[in-house]
């Protein structure tokens, strides 16, 4: 199988100890699909991701482990330190990309078709323009169709929170979503469950 990747950073080309072309790889502009990201994280700013799947993006010079940590938890594929050796770094882009390719790259949520690689729902041919973490919400919401899902679990699965930090985010966020919904003709989707936190209607 073809083995292909994206490079991401102000160089043109890979550093060398991290060029896969080396080892029979080809390399890809990003265009938004399914190649599996190399991204140059020496500066130690956070990856501002906004429309690519985390999953499929690997992080590359991380040398602090608590801030290989916490873009990992973030939903970054791979965080690597700098000298990770190439045929491990190739090893694990592979993995990386095959499990990315078993993941559902729609889902249905009522009328509204969620798309992974979008960031974005559409209903027939229009899209909403979600905000990521409104996509986000309606993505875990319709894992579990017509279930309440708690307002800990909701901070915890968009947010990455395990505490609840006492705003209104989230009803914020369920309330710019309903607004959307609304305007594509999908009223009523999301529910307030009685129990607290929200369900999509089943």
């Amino acid at each position: 199988m073809a083995r292909q990747f994206s490079w991401i950073s102000l160089a043109d080309e890979p550093p060398e100890p991290w060029d896969l072309r080396t080892v029979g790889w080809t390399m890809l502009p990003d265009e938004g699909g399914t190649v599996p990201l190399l991204l140059d994280g020496r500066d130690g700013t956070a990856p501002a991701i906004p429309e690519t799947p985390r999953r499929r993006v690997a992080v590359l010079g991380v040398d602090s482990p608590a801030r290989r940590g916490e873009l990992l938890t973030s939903g970054f594929g791979e965080v690597l330190a700098a000298d990770i050796d190439l045929a491990e770094l190739a090893a694990r882009v592979a993995r990386m990309a095959d499990n990315a390719a078993r993941l559902p790259r729609e889902m249905q949520a009522g009328p509204v078709t969620l798309d992974l690689f979008h960031r974005d729902g559409r209903v027939e041919d229009r899209w909403l323009g979600l905000h990521p973490r409104e996509f986000a919400l309606l993505w875990h919401l319709a894992e579990t169709t017509g279930q309440a899902v708690t307002r800990a679990d909701l901070l915890m699965a968009v947010w990455r929170l395990r505490h609840d930090p006492g705003t209104n985010s989230l009803e914020v966020h369920v309330s710019r979503l309903r607004t959307k919904l609304n305007a594509a003709g999908v009223a009523g989707l999301i529910e307030t469950a009685p129990e607290g936190g929200y369900k999509l209607k089943g």
